[in-house]
C-alpha cells in the first residue's frame, strides 16, 4: 500500500483517513433509519457525501498522476540502453522536470540528481534558473526542441513532445549536434509506427552492393514472399536479372554519385522455375541516394509485367508486318521475272515439236518456273497480298476429296485418321488454298514421327460463350468450325513455339524444308478471317487447332471466277488493236510478242503518262487496254480512267503480282475490267485477251 501511495504521490496517511470521512455518513444514515424527519442525520449524511466527493476527485487526480508515471517508466525502459551508451550527459525526466535517469556521462561531469527537478543542474549554469526554465519548457512543448545557450559554445538542449511522457535533456559541448530530438521522437509512441512500412508504394532499402537493408509490406507483397525472411542475408541480384550488366556494378555507380541512369527495367531471375503470375514478370526499378543513410540506396519498384507484354506484342506485329511487306515486294518483282521465263520459254516451244531434242529441256524450263511460282505463292499468302477465291464450303467434302492424297502424303508406316461432326457447319474459304494449310500441318506432322505413328484430323462445331484470349489474340464470342491436327511426334521446345509461323523459320535440317509452310498456312488462314493456334509437349505430340467462323449452308453452287477459255484459232490479218503497257521490258517484250503471234496490232508503253500519249495520238483505234497495276509515276487504275474519257469504249484487262496495294476488297476499279495474276503463261494471256474482244465493245454508260 505504502509503495501504491508513493507512485500515485499521495501522502501515507490519506488512506487512513478514509475511514474518519465515511464515519459522519454511517452514523447519519442510522439516525436517519431511525428518526427520518431528524434534521442533524440528513447533515452529516451531507457533509460526508461532499467529503467523500472531494476525496474522490483529488484520487482522480492521482490516478491520473499515476498512469503519466508509468507511461514515463516504460519510456524509460525502451531508451534506457541507448541513452546509457550516449557519450554526452543526458538526463531523463517526467513531464514535471523530475529527473528519473541520468547517464555515467552526465554523473561523472555533474553531480547525482536522481530523485531532485532539473531546476537543480540549471541553477548550477544560469543565474535565473526558474525563468531560463519556463521559457525552455514553452519553446520546447511548440517546436519540440529548445537549447539554452551556456559560456563557451556549450548547450543545454531540451527535446519532448507535447504528448510524449518524457523529457529529454542533454548537455553538449561546443561543435557537437544534440540528437536529444530524434530520442524523443522515437519515444513519441510505446508502439512507435513504422512509417516505412506503412508506405503503399513497394520501397526496398539496399546497400551499395545490392544487399537488402529493408522490406517494406507493399514490396513483400509485389515480390509475392520471395523476400527471405532474413533480409540483410538476400542480394536483389539473386530476385532480379540486371539490366545488360551486373546489377551490383550499376547499383555501386548509383549509389557513388557518377550520373547511371536511375531507372531500369528488369526481370525475375529464373522465370521457369516460378509458378502461376510470377512465371514471367518484369519491375521497373526507380533508385536513388538515400538522404538519410551514407552509401545506402533507396529502390522504388513497380510492376511493368503488363507493359512488357503489350511492347512484346507491338514489337511482333512491327516485326511481321516487314518481313510481311519484303515478303509481298520480293513476291512482285520476282513473278515479273518469272512471267518473262514462262513466257519467253512457252514462244520457244511453240517453234519446236515435242520430238524435238530441245523440247524436254524447254518442258523442263516450264516446270521449275511454275514450282518457282508456288513458292512465290506462298510469300504472297504469308503476306496476305494474294487473291483468294471465297466462297461456301462443307469441309466434309473437302476433307473427303483430300483424304486420298494425304494418306499417299503420309506413307505406311503413319496412320491417318479424319473424323467429322454429323452436323458440321459450312464456312466461308478459298478451298484451294484451304487444302494447302490442310495438307501443310499434315505434312509436318508425318516429319515429326520418323518412327511412325498417328495423325489424327478432326473437325468440330465450337460455340463460345465468351470472347477467348490466348497467343495475344482475342476470338469474339459466337459458332466457329475447328479444325484440329493432332500427332503423337517429338513436340516442338517452348523456346521455338513462338517462332513456328515465322517465314524461313525451321527446326528442319538444311534441305528438308523451306520454312515457309507453317507461315503460308498462317497467311491463308488469317487473310481467311480465321485463327490458328499450336499446343505441343515436348516428346508427346502437337496439335494445331484452326478456327473459321462458322457460316450458314447454301444449296445453290458458289459463285466462281470464269476461268480464261483457251485461245482460239487464228484468223488472217490484225484482229485488233492492244494497247500494252508494263514498265517490265522483259515482260513487256513477251506480252507483245504473243499477242503479235495471234495477230493483234499491239501499241508499247513503259509508263501511264506515254500510254496517254499514245491514245491522244491514235484516238479511237485502240480497242483493249492491257496494263500492269504498279508503275513508277501514274499506276494502272488512275491511267485507265483518264484513258477511257479518250476511248469510253475500250475493254481493260490488269496485270499485277499482288493486288492488295491498290484493289480495295478484291474489287478492281474499273467496272468490267478482268484481272490477270503474275506469272501468267502464253495461253493465259491470249486466253484472257481473246474472252474480252469476244465480248464486245464497252457501253458509253458502263463506266
Amino acid at each position: 500500500m505504502a509503495h501504491l501511495d508513493d507512485r500515485a504521490g499521495l501522502p501515507r496517511s490519506a488512506l487512513a483517513a478514509l475511514p474518519v470521512l465515511l464515519a459522519p455518513m454511517a452514523v447519519g444514515a442510522g439516525a436517519l433509519v431511525a428518526y427520518p424527519e431528524a434534521v442533524t442525520g440528513k447533515a452529516a449524511v451531507l457533509a460526508s457525501t461532499v467529503a467523500v466527493a472531494w476525496y474522490l476527485m483529488g484520487g482522480a487526480v492521482s490516478l491520473g498522476h499515476l498512469s503519466r508515471g508509468v507511461a514515463a517508466r516504460r519510456a524509460l525502459r525502451a531508451i534506457r540502453g541507448e541513452v546509457a551508451a550516449a557519450p554526452e550527459p543526458i538526463w531523463l525526466c517526467d513531464d514535471n522536470g523530475q529527473v528519473l535517469f541520468q547517464n555515467a556521462a552526465a554523473q561523472d561531469e555533474f553531480e547525482d540528481l536522481t530523485g531532485r527537478p532539473i531546476l537543480a543542474l540549471i541553477a548550477r549554469l544560469r543565474a535565473d534558473a526558474e525563468g531560463q526554465l519556463s521559457e525552455l519548457t514553452a519553446r520546447a512543448m511548440r517546436h519540440g526542441n529548445a537549447d539554452l545557450e551556456l559560456a563557451e559554445g556549450e548547450v543545454l538542449s531540451l527535446s519532448c513532445l507535447a504528448d510524449a511522457p518524457l523529457q529529454i535533456w542533454s548537455f553538449q559541448r561546443a561543435g557537437i549536434q544534440p540528437d536529444g530530438f530524434e530520442l524523443a521522437a522515437a519515444m513519441e509512441d510505446d508502439q512507435p509506427q513504422d512509417e516505412f512500412d506503412a508506405i503503399p508504394v513497394a520501397m526496398l532499402r539496399l546497400a551499395a552492393d545490392g544487399r537488402i537493408h529493408r522490406a517494406n509490406a507493399a514490396a513483400r507483397q509485389l515480390l509475392d514472399g520471395l523476400i527471405a525472411e532474413d533480409e540483410r542475408s538476400q542480394n536483389l541480384a539473386e530476385l532480379l536479372e540486371g539490366p545488360g550488366r551486373p546489377l551490383a556494378g550499376w547499383l555501386a555507380d548509383l549509389a557513388a554519385g557518377r550520373g547511371a541512369k536511375g531507372t531500369e527495367m528488369l526481370r525475375l531471375r529464373h522465370p521457369d522455375s516460378r509458378q502461376g503470375e510470377m512465371r514471367d514478370r518484369h519491375f521497373q526499378l526507380s533508385m536513388a541516394r538515400d538522404p538519410s543513410e551514407l552509401g545506402q540506396l533507396i529502390a522504388v519498384l513497380h510492376d511493368a509485367s503488363a507493359l512488357k507484354t503489350l511492347e512484346a506484342q507491338f514489337v511482333q506485329s512491327q516485326k511481321m508486318q516487314a518481313i510481311g511487306q519484303l515478303a509481298g515486294g520480293v513476291a512482285h518483282d520476282f513473278n515479273n521475272l518469272l512471267t518473262a521465263i514462262s513466257g519467253h520459254c512457252d514462244l520457244l516451244m511453240l517453234r519446236h515439236d515435242k520430238g524435238d531434242p530441245d523440247y524436254a529441256d524447254l518442258d523442263q524450263i516450264s516446270q521449275n518456273a511454275n514450282r518457282a511460282a508456288a513458292l512465290v505463292g506462298q510469300l504472297l499468302a504469308f503476306s496476305r497480298k494474294q487473291t483468294l477465291r471465297l466462297e461456301t464450303i462443307d469441309l466434309r467434302d473437302t476433307l473427303a476429296d483430300l483424304t486420298h492424297l494425304l494418306n499417299r502424303l503420309v506413307g505406311e508406316r503413319v496412320g491417318l485418321s479424319v473424323t467429322y461432326d454429323p452436323v458440321l457447319r459450312a464456312i466461308r474459304a478459298d478451298k484451294r488454298q484451304l487444302e494447302q494449310v490442310i495438307m501443310n500441318l499434315v505434312v509436318n506432322a508425318r516429319d515429326a514421327m520418323p518412327q511412325g505413328g498417328d495423325i489424327s484430323v478432326r473437325t468440330e462445331n465450337v460455340h463460345l460463350t465468351e470472347a477467348m484470349s490466348r497467343d495475344r489474340v482475342t476470338l469474339p464470342k459466337g459458332d466457329y468450325v475447328r479444325i484440329s491436327v493432332a500427332d503423337m511426334g517429338c513436340g516442338i521446345a517452348p523456346d521455338h513455339l513462338g517462332k513456328i509461323f515465322e517465314p524461313f523459320f525451321t527446326t528442319k535440317r538444311v534441305g528438308e524444308g523451306t520454312g515457309l509452310g507453317l507461315s503460308t498456312a498462317y497467311g491463308i488462314v488469317k487473310q481467311t478471317g480465321g485463327f490458328i493456334f499450336c499446343d505441343s509437349t515436348v516428346g508427346q505430340g502437337t496439335t494445331f487447332s484452326i478456327y473459321f467462323p462458322a457460316h450458314a449452308r447454301v444449296t445453290a453452287l458458289a459463285e466462281r471466277i470464269p476461268a480464261p477459255r483457251p485461245a482460239p484459232e487464228l484468223a488472217a490479218g490484225p484482229k485488233g488493236t492492244v494497247l500494252l503497257v508494263e514498265d517490265e521490258a522483259p515482260v513487256r517484250a513477251f506480252a507483245a510478242r504473243a499477242l503479235r503471234l495471234k495477230g493483234y496490232e499491239v501499241l508499247e508503253a513503259d509508263s501511264g503518262e506515254a500510254a496517254l500519249a499514245i491514245l491522244n495520238e491514235k484516238g479511237a483505234a485502240v480497242d483493249v487496254f492491257v496494263t500492269d497495276v504498279v508503275m513508277p509515276g501514274m499506276d494502272g487504275p488512275t491511267w485507265i480512267r483518264e484513258g477511257r474519257k479518250i476511248v469510253p469504249e475500250a475493254r481493260v484487262i490488269f496485270m499485277s503480282g499482288y493486288t492488295e496495294d491498290i484493289f480495295i476488297d478484291g474489287q478492281v476499279p474499273v467496272p468490267n475490267a478482268q484481272f490477270l495474276a503474275k506469272p501468267f503463261t502464253l495461253n493465259e494471256l491470249l486466253g484472257v485477251v481473246a474472252v474480252k474482244f469476244a465480248s464486245g465493245p464497252e457501253s458509253a454508260t458502263s463506266h
